[in-house]
């Protein structure tokens, strides 16, 4: 598995893929600089046998990064210094134990339309800047609205996330045990749908698929309110088996008749869309004995009647989490969003094989197995780091957090959601990655689909439209007079020596890229951008020395913005940007 060496197929790929986009004609600039970035001779393969033996090596700001990159969306710099006060060790402890625990309440920022609202709809007493997530309504309009609050609502909560890895668990988890917002259509239930991945995210995996087998929205999504003893549906029962739990792995024995038993024991269970509730409904229910097959040990669940039909779903649950492809299956799928794509047989029995068993000896619970992951040798492995394509959320959400462009405030709800739509629900679901909307129940492909797997993020059209949004938030976005862009003089002013080019070019390696640069290009880059063609670093260093003396002075503010927001818009249009 030659982790490195994809960069050069992702450059000029060997046959036809979604990796064409970047056959996009790029400036000379860039190309002389891409060239030399230190990539692995071609005919030299780079492999892993690192396993989950504690890390021992170096921790130093690459280690830093590395490990926020991939927890976290971008490692914002601030944070980045923080951790040199603590061990690695102590820092995947605070990452795994600080949660977001000010998370507000999505907002109402709509006008309900008068014609699909009856006047007696509930939501017409909900003001605009309060929250609508208790309040029920009957209008079509209104529950659309909710739900791009909602997503507003999430984004931003990614964009001020603390330093903790539940935003990016939350993200994992809802392409995981996944269901379509546009589907469900409800806000208070999508609301609640986020809570309890939310509520689980960092517990125990069996009682987040209990909690979410009987979730409004999954009982929604998957047609687990319509199955009934008279006409059973099999859609969770198959999802359960074969994407929340067992998987399609080497392992995975469950068959046709296993799906029509489990979803014999899953019968009975409705919604209320007003309350946003469920409920076990015994009339509804099969109450005949379930057989399964050898695969489960040909167990029988007895059917059981009255409200102790409601048991039979523990029973269930005990019985797919007493096999051993459950912790193999969901090791695996947290693998691949955390660290790489593609497992070989050294990778499964390296990696993935003892991290199943402390899945196992933990009774599945999450925070020992990430752990155990994240303080590895082999998450830390050189070939692990910038070996992904970052996602449009990585990509958008990172690139806002590491540069702290300003969003309105949050006095201004209205205007704030508009600018986190255009964000989200705009520009991050044109690159393919519309929060609350994967393309279907498996979740995002990036996820989980081989051969690509993260390199499915990029095609030519989602290519382009990440480097026309660069091109926007750089020379700024225009909503209701408030303004979306990069401040480069405050990027700047958060470097450690921004008055010398070499250290503050350096330095844009260090936070911006996962990917060397070569002295010969880093000099280029310094003589295009920041010297602007001159040879002798005093050109930026007294430009940069007469603005901190005057910061007031239009033309000092000009001098340092020209070059250093050239220096962005070089380093942002690099293809090496876009790994993590």
């Amino acid at each position: 598995m030659d982790r490195k060496n994809f960069l050069n197929t992702l450059i000029t790929p060997s046959a036809p893929s979604k990796n064409r986009a970047v056959q996009t004609k790029n400036n000379a600039k860039e190309r002389s600089a891409r060239t030399a970035v230190q990539q692995p001779a071609p005919d030299t393969p780079l492999y892993l046998q690192s396993g989950l033996n504690p890390y021992t090596g170096t921790w130093t700001t690459n280690e830093r990064i590395h490990l926020l990159k991939r927890l976290s969306f971008g490692a914002v710099k601030e944070d980045v210094d923080y951790f040199n006060t603590l061990t690695y060790s102590q820092a995947v402890d605070e990452m795994l134990n600080t949660t977001n625990t000010s998370i507000g309440l999505p907002l109402k920022t709509y006008t309900p339309d008068p014609v699909t609202t009856l006047p007696t709809d509930p939501d017409w007493g909900v003001a605009v800047g309060q929250t609508w997530v208790n309040i029920p309504t009957n209008s079509g309009s209104v529950n659309s609205n909710r739900t791009a609050s909602l997503k507003h609502w999430w984004l931003n909560l990614q964009i001020n996330q603390p330093r903790s890895i539940e935003e990016k668990m939350l993200l994992f988890l809802s392409s995981h045990v996944t269901v379509e917002f546009d589907t469900v259509a409800n806000g208070m239930i999508l609301y609640k749908y986020l809570n309890t991945l939310r509520t689980n995210a960092l517990g125990n995996y069996k009682q987040l698929i209990k909690a979410i087998t009987l979730d409004p929205a999954m009982l929604i999504y998957l047609n687990g309110r319509f199955n009934t003893k008279t006409a059973p549906d099999e859609n969770y029962g198959r999802e359960l088996q074969e994407l929340f739990t067992i998987g399609r792995g080497p392992g995975s024995g469950y068959t046709e008749a296993d799906v029509k038993a489990a979803s014999r024991v899953l019968t009975g269970y409705t919604v209320n869309t007003t309350t946003a509730t469920s409920a076990f409904d015994p009339a509804r229910h099969d109450t005949t004995n379930k057989q399964f097959s050898a695969f489960y040990g040909n167990k029988i669940i007895t059917g059981q009647s009255g409200v102790n039909g409601q048991n039979e779903l523990d029973e269930l649950l005990n019985m797919i989490f007493a096999t051993n492809e459950v912790a193999l299956y969901i090791c695996r799928r947290l693998y691949r969003f955390f660290v790489y794509g593609n497992i070989d047989s050294t990778i499964e029995n390296n990696v993935i094989v003892p991290l199943a068993a402390v899945f196992r000896n933990n009774n599945y619970e999450l925070k020992p197995v990430l752990s155990a992951l994240f303080k590895s040798e082999h998450f830390f492995d050189v070939l692990t780091q910038g070996a992904m394509i970052k996602s449009p959320a990585d990509f958008i959400v990172g690139m806002v957090r590491e540069m702290k462009i300003k969003l309105p405030p949050a006095a201004n709800s209205v205007i704030q959601y508009r600018m986190l739509g255009y964000l989200g629900t705009t520009t991050m679901a044109a690159m393919n990655q519309s929060l609350g909307d994967p393309p279907n129940v498996s979740g995002w492909q990036a996820y989980y689909q081989e051969p690509l797997y993260d390199k499915s993020w990029l095609d030519t059209d989602s290519y382009t439209k990440r480097r026309t949004f660069i091109t926007t938030i750089l020379n700024g976005y225009t909503n209701s007079n408030q303004r979306l862009q990069i401040d480069p003089i405050s990027i700047a002013k958060r470097m450690s020596k921004p008055s010398d080019p070499n250290v503050l070019i350096q330095d844009f390696v260090t936070y911006f890229l996962r990917m060397p640069l070569s002295d010969t290009a880093k000099a280029q880059i310094k003589k295009d951008t920041l010297l602007t063609g001159q040879t002798t670093d005093s050109y930026w260093t007294t430009a940069w020395d007469n603005y901190m003396a005057s910061p007031n002075s239009q033309a000092n503010i000009n001098e340092v913005t020209t070059r250093l927001k050239s220096l962005c818009n070089y380093f942002l249009f690099l293809e090496e940007y876009h790994l993590m």
